[in-house]
């Protein structure tokens, strides 16, 4: 039988092609031994990723928002004859 998940030969960390879906863990059965690992793996990732501050962050994402915000369908609305969720007839109760 072949498995599910490969191992990539770079850091040991399994991987799933996009029509796979990763197994589901239920933390309540997993050793406290497991448990730390996974936090301690989770932390290594973490700790890679580029950190910003939230005012400059904030400032870009202001200015994204304002800048796409006419194409925006919560914003200014989608026309009716667009409209897939627009109600197609009535019902009366006389």
């Amino acid at each position: 039988m072949t498995s599910v998940c490969k191992t990539s030969s770079a850091n040991g960390v399994p991987f799933f092609s996009p029509h796979q879906k990763m197994p589901v863990i239920n933390i309540e059965d997993l050793t406290e031994k497991d448990k730390l690992k996974m936090e301690v793996e989770q932390l290594k990732k973490e700790v890679k990723m580029e950190r910003q501050l939230v005012s400059k962050c904030s400032e870009e994402i202001k200015n994204y928002i304002e800048e796409n915000s006419g194409e925006d369908p919560l914003v200014k609305g989608i026309p009716e004859d667009k409209n897939p969720f627009k109600e197609k007839g009535g019902c009366v109760i006389a």
